[in-house]
């Protein structure tokens, strides 16, 4: 049996393209649903067959300075110091406070080729429907993807 491929799981960003939180200030609801993001994704991808997640522990300040959307797959980089062979990144846009998106993207180490990818849109900023969302996500797109590549 081949060795559990070891998975680095990023914290999520928020895209807020509805520009609400530059005229509004901090929603510490919604950073704390931000935050619960990556540790339900890492929960689900921990439980497939033939995963297993790593501590991202000691690259998180870089990983969370760097701008994972943005910085020319940095995550493979951060992921690869740690030790693992698939690297996770997520957003959450916020198109406005009803209509939001939730994206994730799983990728090799070696190649930088994406072996997972899968969108959400979801309505309403509650605690609700991004739970939702992401289970959604998981469920419909990157399980069967991830399962695939294994």
């Amino acid at each position: 049996m081949a060795a559990a491929q070891k998975v680095a799981v990023f914290d999520f960003e928020l895209i807020d393209s509805s520009l609400e939180g530059s005229m509004m200030g901090d929603d510490a609801a919604q950073d704390a649903r931000l935050k619960r993001m990556a540790p339900m994704l890492r929960e689900d991808i921990g439980a497939l067959p033939g995963y297993e997640i790593v501590d991202i522990q000691p690259v998180e300040k870089q990983a969370g300075d760097a701008n994972l959307q943005s910085c020319g797959n940095c995550a493979l980089r951060f992921a690869g110091q740690i030790g693992a062979d698939v690297a996770v990144v997520g957003t959450v846009q916020k198109v406005s406070n009803l209509i939001l998106n939730i994206n994730a993207y799983a990728f090799d180490i070696k190649s930088g080729k994406t072996i997972a990818r899968g969108s959400a849109d979801i309505r309403s900023n509650t605690d609700e429907s991004w739970d939702r969302g992401l289970q959604y996500l998981f469920k419909t797109r990157l399980k069967a993807q991830l399962e695939k590549a294994r």
